[in-house]
């Protein structure tokens, strides 16, 4: 079920070059969000028409918040990035059909997530019963990586090599020999 909804801003801080993470609180949509899956926020400039699709970092389905992390890539998501607590921002979701979380039970699961395809597995690894082991792809500046760590097995890679394994995650999944029974991905499309 998908609803459009005006939702406030709870809270947003830079925790990268470029990235944004923001809390929102919703009535509707957070108690019927998946793992995996991502809402359409609107720009209050009427020149742009369509939304902008955001993937869902994490869900609090009792609080009725959402958490987006999301990267400056333009006019719309630059609009975004100066949202503060208490700003009210339309949206639309939950969208997507998210990840088959039930097919992890038991299992050993990899999370691979390339650049911004990170955020949408934290949710996604929190909430698997196995075995986890998350491959984590960055261009140079780390983000969220913390919070995998709580969470389970954490291997990083980052372009140039500043942390983790030189390259991509498949580079960091060859590196370190890395096998699962179950795979869970976003991110770009040569990974």
């Amino acid at each position: 079920m998908k609803i459009k909804e005006c939702c406030t801003v709870e809270s947003q801080e830079c925790i990268a070059k470029g990235i944004y993470s923001m809390w929102i609180s919703t009535k509707v949509i957070a108690k019927e969000a998946k793992a995996g899956q991502f809402i359409s926020l609107f720009s209050k400039d009427g020149s742009r028409l369509l939304p902008r699709p955001i993937s869902l970092c994490e869900i609090d389905r009792e609080g009725g918040r959402l958490r987006i992390v999301y990267r400056v890539a333009g006019a719309g998501t630059e609009e975004f990035s100066h949202l503060k607590a208490g700003d009210e921002v339309d949206i639309l979701g939950p969208l997507g059909n998210g990840f088959p979380i039930e097919e992890g039970k038991g299992k050993r699961v990899m999370l691979m997530g390339g650049g911004i395809g990170v955020p949408p597995m934290l949710e996604t690894m929190k909430q698997l019963d196995a075995k986890k082991i998350a491959v984590l792809g960055y261009r140079d500046e780390l983000f969220l990586n913390e919070e995998f760590e709580k969470n389970g097995e954490v291997y990083i890679a980052t372009e140039d090599g500043s942390a983790g394994t030189k390259g991509n995650v498949m580079d960091a999944i060859r590196e370190n020999d890395l096998e699962a029974d179950v795979i869970f991905a976003c991110g770009p499309k040569p990974m």
